[in-house]
């Protein structure tokens, strides 16, 4: 029996018992998955696939899905703000490895140059997979290790595309055809080839930015989530596709499809409905890394994997500690950082495959050195586990605390808060001494405890997830007022708000005019600068001090708050073209200042400080004795 159904069962139930026995065990789920794969792979129990193959095609899926949500995360201000880390982190990882591997392959195994520097390039790549799934479960994305982790591997999976572009330009002639790759351009000389490579990226980003962005607006229009889905699976599978036609890996294709993305208004979206696509696949690709190892090849010569293997973990962990150093890491996240990112990766199936198809490699070392990748993922989290349980409490890396479930809402109220910080408890309290009740959500648990305690009503729930807002009573409010701390949690949160619920009138919290501008974008006008307010009101306080009437003042104020919230209005339009902007940024400055003295020159009547009755009876009374003087 080897149907759909039989074969879709088995991949399923391996999982769903290795991978809990795994964490029992106090294991990562990625090696419940890889052993899932070992276990009913063809080389053991042989319930899947002829050596394997087509379950690593059907999960290469799984990568291609995590490449394309990597692609809508790259947002150029990210990318530009680490740049310094990508760029400088990861070309010293990649090059340094790189470089070592190449001369230790030529002096020790005396390899011809071409093939040596092939699978140098190839080994010196990590597993993206592997390493963010593992940052994920550990929770420490968010640590200096997992950014570091992040740059390094954004730079690798950028490096993929000129190192598959380039491959042609070594090949020696033609390619072998076989059943798994076909390419349009094969039997093409190596130099148009690359031209090719590089004409298909620039027409995906082009195509992608003038056509596939406009056709998501009207999909949006219709208001069906399932269309949404289907349209972004439809992206992800057609730019992949592209890409395959012409030689390079489908997940090259999907990393340019989110990277086109990314600065959409569809960007979180399209983020929540391929997610739960990605991790389901992604599982099934470590149940193919595990069930494409060939034992057989690997009893052959196990003394040259394992000993290969282990050189090369080595080498990749003294050149990522030296790398570490030189950017100034502590010992606890160099050693950690490291160790996760020591191990091949999946795209070093992609270079080595491909360089086999150009005659760069011969067929069997092809096969050792993929053995020795998958030897190497495999090995990856029990790396991890021994810094964990023998290294890491030396030094204090800890992971975070399991979070508890979101609360059940039992309320529906016109207003709807999210975020009780100390923004926006001031509003609660402000609404609840007006007879105004709200449903208010927060997410840090502790916080919500503690808030109870003080008699306050507030839900645990995480505010971006459209089921919470849903159970919130959004569809039925007058009112939702994003005050969350992250300001890049908030303005998701009303993008979801805007998209779903479009009658419900949006009041925003902005840090800044950075955040202003984007929340001018997705069409929410009224937002407030937490900086704005208590500015004016520190400089209204100067001016008294300094001896103008606190009427006048305080009219300065107001009035300059008015002007600066409409400049910003007239600012967000140019925001993109640097040149305009700055530009309209002098000619607005220079037009508040003038407002600003007329409106002072039109007030210095008698009415200027009608309500100071402190004032004018001091004036009244000077007045007094300078006549009787």
């Amino acid at each position: 029996m080897d149907g759909f159904f039989f074969q879709a069962i088995i991949y399923l139930t391996a999982a769903v018992v290795c991978v809990p026995v795994a964490k029992k065990f106090g294991l990562s789920s990625i090696l419940g998955y890889l052993f899932a794969g070992i276990i009913i792979g063809p080389h053991v129990l042989g319930l899947i696939g002829e050596e394997g193959q087509d379950i690593m095609h059907f999960a290469e899926f799984g990568v291609v899905m995590m490449l394309f949500l990597i692609g809508l995360e790259l947002d150029p201000q990210k990318f530009w703000r680490m740049r310094k880390f990508i760029m400088g982190m990861g070309s010293l990882q990649m090059v340094g490895t790189t470089v070592v591997l190449f001369i230790a392959c030529s002096f020790v195994l005396r390899w011809e140059w071409r093939p040596t520097l092939v699978i140098s390039l190839a080994l010196a790549l990590s597993s993206t997979a592997i390493v963010m799934q593992t940052l994920k479960e550990k929770g420490l994305t968010k640590t200096s290790m997992g950014r570091s982790s992040f740059a390094v591997l954004l730079f690798q999976d950028i490096a993929v595309i000129p190192i598959m572009a380039i491959l042609p330009l070594l090949g020696s002639g033609g390619i072998i055809k076989n059943e798994i790759t076909q390419s349009l351009i094969s039997d093409l000389d190596g130099w148009l080839q690359t031209l090719i490579v590089f004409g298909t990226i620039i027409m995906v980003y082009v195509f992608g930015k003038f056509v596939i962005v406009p056709l998501l607006h009207v999909v949006a229009k219709t208001r069906l989530q399932e269309l949404f889905t289907a349209s972004a699976l439809l992206l992800v599978m057609g730019v992949s596709f592209v890409m395959q036609i012409v030689g390079l890996s489908p997940a090259l294709g999907a990393f340019m499809a989110g990277l086109v993305l990314a600065n959409s208004e569809f960007r979180h979206e399209l983020e929540g409905d391929i997610a739960p696509f990605k991790g389901l696949l992604l599982g099934l690709f470590f149940i193919g890394v595990g069930a494409s190892i060939d034992f057989q090849l690997i009893m052959a010569d196990p003394a040259f994997i394992i000993i290969f293997c282990t050189i090369i973990n080595i080498i990749k962990f003294f050149v990522l500690i030296i790398v570490g150093k030189i950017y100034k890491k502590s010992s606890d996240q160099n050693l950690l950082f490291a160790f996760a990112l020591s191990q091949a990766g999946e795209f070093g199936f992609v270079i080595l495959g491909f360089a086999t198809q150009l005659h760069l490699l011969t067929l069997d070392l092809s096969n050792q050195m993929m053995a020795v990748i998958a030897m190497s993922m495999i090995g990856t989290p029990f790396l991890l586990l021994i810094n964990e349980r023998w290294i890491d409490p030396f030094f204090g890396v800890k992971e975070k605390q399991p979070k508890k479930k979101y609360d059940t809402i039992e309320e529906h109220n016109d207003v709807v808060i999210a975020g009780f910080g100390n923004f926006g408890s001031t509003i609660v309290r402000l609404l609840k001494t007006n007879g105004i009740p709200a449903t208010v959500l927060d997410m840090d648990s502790d916080r919500v405890e503690s808030l109870r305690k003080m008699g306050f009503k507030v839900y645990y729930g995480d505010a971006s997830r459209l089921e919470l807002l849903k159970a919130a009573g959004c569809e039925n409010a007058k009112l939702f007022i994003a005050a969350i701390d992250n300001p890049q949690v908030n303005l998701q949160v009303v993008e979801l708000i805007k998209k779903h619920f479009p009658n419900l009138k949006v009041l925003a919290r902005a840090r800044n005019r950075t955040d202003a501008f984007e929340l001018v974008d997705m069409g929410v006008n009224n937002f407030y600068r937490e900086n704005l307010y208590s500015a004016v009101h520190l400089g209204v306080d100067a001016l008294v001090e300094l001896g103008q009437r606190r009427y006048t003042a305080t009219r300065q104020g107001q009035r300059f708050m008015k002007y600066d919230e409409q400049s910003i209005l007239r600012l967000a339009k140019k925001r993109h073209d640097k040149k305009a902007f700055l530009m309209t940024a002098k000619e607005e400055i220079e037009l508040q200042e003038q407002l600003l003295k007329s409106d002072l020159y039109a007030q210095l009547g008698a009415t200027d400080h009608a309500w100071e009755s402190a004032d004018l009876r001091r004036e009244a009374e000077g007045d007094g004795n300078s006549k009787e003087d």
